[in-house]
């Protein structure tokens, strides 16, 4: 138990319709402080998508996720908000915004593996699956 870290978390949803406050869960970013570790995770279910709004522009959303992964990774690409530490950048993804790409509030955790952390929080509530 003494090599596990602790780790915060937020789910990425995608509010098709922001009036509507309707929203599906497409990707989690994880950050640990003590493993430097930054990373997220996305899906978007085109067809679960279809269901909620055919109004929404694909290529607009895969330009906001990239953007997200390029601060997430600290690319040049990513601008001002790239070049910031770790938790800075995730406490700028994780923060309350009211656009179609939203994030949850964060939640804690403790794990030994922040990247098979990350993937097996993606499964559970993106991927729905075990």
């Amino acid at each position: 138990m003494k090599d596990r870290v602790t780790f915060e978390y937020a789910i990425i949803r995608l509010v098709p319709k922001v009036e509507r406050e309707e929203f599906f869960n497409i990707g989690v970013i994880l950050f640990s402080k003590r493993k430097k570790f930054l990373g997220v995770k996305y899906f978007v279910n085109t067809k679960k998508l279809d269901a909620f709004s055919c109004e929404v522009n694909m290529a607009q959303i895969e330009a906001y996720l990239e953007a997200w992964q390029l601060v997430c990774e600290g690319k040049p690409d990513a601008g001002v908000i790239g070049s910031l530490e770790l938790s800075d950048r995730f406490r700028w993804l994780a923060a309350s915004r009211s656009t179609i790409i939203q994030s949850s509030p964060t939640h804690p955790g403790l794990c030994y593996n922040p990247k098979e952390t990350l993937d097996d929080l993606f499964k559970k509530y993106v991927l729905n699956s075990p």
